[in-house]
C-alpha cells in the first residue's frame, strides 16, 4: 500500500499538472467497491468545479474544489494498487480504470485500481485524517502519543489514529535509523529514544519524498514513473542480507500482522 511519501509524490504531481483547471466532465465505472460516496454524487459535485489545490492528508489525496463559490473536497485513497494518473486523451486508457475527470486544459485525471481496495468520496467539510501529521508534529506531542502504551513500538507507528501516513516500509526504516528494536514496548522508550525516533522518521519520510517514494509493487507517480527510495532501504525486504552498518544479517519477524525487518546488532 502506498505510504506517506508515495501519496505525497502523487498529490504534488497531480497538483502541478491540474490546479486552476475546471473539471468539464466525469466518467465512473460504478464499481461499488471503489466508491464511498455514490458515483452520481461524485460526478455531480465534480463537474464544473475548479481544482484549487491537490495535497495529502495522511494516506489520502485531497483535491480542494470550488463550484459556484462553494468549497468541497474530492478524496482519493489509493488502497493497495490504486494509481492517480494525469494523461492526455490519446493515451490508451488502462484496464481497471474506475474514474476519468476531463479537464479544461485538455488532460484527464484517471483513477486506476486493479484490486479495487482504493476509495473515492466527496467531503463537504475539511478532511483532517485519523491521526497526527508525522512531518510536523512537535516533539512533546510525539512523545505523548506513546506514553503508557504497552504495544510494541512498530505496532504503535502503524496505528493510523496516532500518526497517519506511516506504514510498514517507513516504520522499519525509521526504527533502524533510530537504533530501536521493533518489539520494544512503546511506553517504555525513553525521552531520548523517542526524540531520536521522531528525527529518524522525519528524515526518512522527507528523503523518500525527494526520491519519489518506494516502488516495491504497483506504485508509480502521477505520470506513471516509479520511485527510487527502494534503492536506499537499509532493512525493509532485505532479509538475510548484511546490515549496511555492521554486516550482521537482517532478520525478519511478524509483528502486528506485518513482516518486520531489523538488524539484531544495531537495534536495541
Amino acid at each position: 500500500m502506498p505510504e506517506l511519501p508515495e501519496v505525497e509524490t502523487v498529490a504534488n504531481g497531480v497538483h502541478e499538472r491540474t490546479h486552476g483547471q475546471t473539471i468539464r466532465s466525469v466518467w465512473t465505472s460504478n464499481k461499488p467497491q471503489t466508491f464511498k460516496s455514490p458515483p452520481d454524487q461524485i460526478a455531480d459535485m465534480l463537474t464544473g468545479s475548479r481544482i484549487e489545490r491537490v495535497h495529502r492528508v495522511g494516506k489520502t489525496i485531497v483535491m480542494d474544489i470550488t463550484r459556484s463559490r462553494k468549497p468541497a473536497q474530492f478524496l482519493v485513497h489509493l488502497g493497495m494498487s490504486g494509481r492517480l494518473l494525469v494523461s492526455t486523451p490519446d493515451t490508451p486508457v488502462p484496464p481497471h480504470t474506475h474514474a476519468i475527470l476531463t479537464l479544461s486544459g485538455g488532460r484527464e485525471i484517471r483513477f486506476v485500481d486493479p484490486r479495487r481496495f482504493g476509495r473515492l468520496s466527496i467531503a463537504e467539510s475539511p478532511y483532517e485524517g485519523p491521526g497526527r501529521e508525522p512531518l510536523t508534529i512537535p516533539l512533546e506531542d510525539f512523545i505523548a502519543l506513546f506514553r503508557h502504551r504497552k504495544t510494541p513500538i512498530k505496532a504503535a507507528l502503524l496505528n493510523q489514529s496516532l500518526l497517519h501516513g506511516v506504514g510498514n516500509i517507513y516504520a522499519d526504516e525509521s526504527l533502524f535509523r533510530a537504533g530501536i528494536r521493533p518489539r520494544r514496548q512503546a511506553g517504555r522508550l525513553t525521552h531520548a529514544e523517542l526524540a531520536r525516533l521522531r528525527t529518524a522518521l522525519i528524515d526518512v519520510l522527507q528523503h523518500a519524498i525527494k526520491l519519489g517514494g518506494s516502488s516495491v509493487s504497483d506504485y508509480v507517480d502521477a505520470e506513471g514513473v516509479a520511485g527510487f527510495f527502494q534503492l536506499e532501504h537499509r532493512v525493509y525486504m532485505r532479509t538475510g542480507q548484511p546490515c549496511t552498518v555492521c554486516g550482521t544479517a537482517i532478520q525478519r519477524i511478524t509483528l502486528a500482522g506485518r513482516g518486520t525487518h531489523f538488524c539484531p546488532h544495531c537495534q536495541h
